[in-house]
């Protein structure tokens, strides 16, 4: 019987909203000119409550703009709710956007050195440039080159392959594997298969239920920025088919 001890990830009552200007005050004179307040509150989450355990692979599917990436961001510490409550007890390895996190004019060799620096990867366990170099398969020339000059599909293959050299408790995967050839996203795949048997936890959203139901066992769909079905991967996977 699994115990609330074994609870990762708790989110109680989540809410987060922005202010958005809507008819393009840019400067206080706009602003005196206008007789009216331009700025609206925009919700994007709305009391959500959601329990994820140690070992459990989560999908997260959702309509653009439903609030899929800003509930990641939330989890991950990014985002800071104006109301509700967010308790993660693990680490993170977190693929949440193309090159996130990522220096453009830093060289690829550079930027690795300061991501493993950042997440506090250990180098005495094992050689995790050695690891990154190999799994991304980019060249010398090519980690030696500032990341501006990176394709999309190259920037994917560093981002990736720095997450997965920092041995998270918790992988947080935000739709990075639309990007890069067919060759790469399968080995992508099988790597986050390896670590599903290792009994890590994964978050992970994708427009494609079938990749969904390789990988999750759970799955919540989001509608207007709140949860309105949890549970079962292949049913919550029919309910998103459904939306269109």
């Amino acid at each position: 019987m699994v115990s609330k001890q074994d609870d990762l990830i708790i989110l109680e009552d989540v809410s987060v909203s922005y202010w958005q200007n809507n008819v393009g005050v840019h400067s206080i004179k706009d602003l005196v000119v206008q007789r009216k307040n331009p700025f609206q509150n925009k919700t994007i989450l709305q009391n959500i409550s959601l329990t994820v355990k140690k070992g459990e692979s989560l999908g997260m599917l959702g309509r653009n703009g439903c609030g899929k990436s800003t509930l990641l961001r939330t989890i991950a510490g990014i985002i800071k709710p104006q109301r509700g409550t967010v308790e993660v007890k693990g680490t993170f390895a977190p693929i949440l956007a193309i090159g996130a996190g990522l220096e453009a004019e830093l060289n690829g060799y550079e930027n690795i050195s300061l991501l493993l620096s950042l997440y506090g990867t250990n180098k005495k366990n094992g050689d995790p440039l050695g690891n990154i170099r190999e799994f991304s398969e980019l060249t010398d020339e090519v980690l030696r080159m500032p990341v501006k000059r990176y394709s999309s599909g190259m920037v994917a293959r560093l981002a990736f392959s720095i997450s997965l050299a920092n041995e998270a408790d918790i992988l947080i995967i935000d739709e990075v594997l639309a990007v890069g050839d067919q060759g790469f996203q399968a080995k992508c795949m099988e790597k986050i298969y390896q670590i599903k048997k290792e009994g890590k936890t994964i978050l992970f959203v994708s427009h494609f239920p079938d990749a969904v139901q390789q990988i999750c066992d759970k799955a919540v769909l989001l509608e207007n920025g709140s949860i309105v079905e949890n549970g079962d991967v292949e049913y919550v996977c029919n309910k998103y088919s459904q939306l269109f």
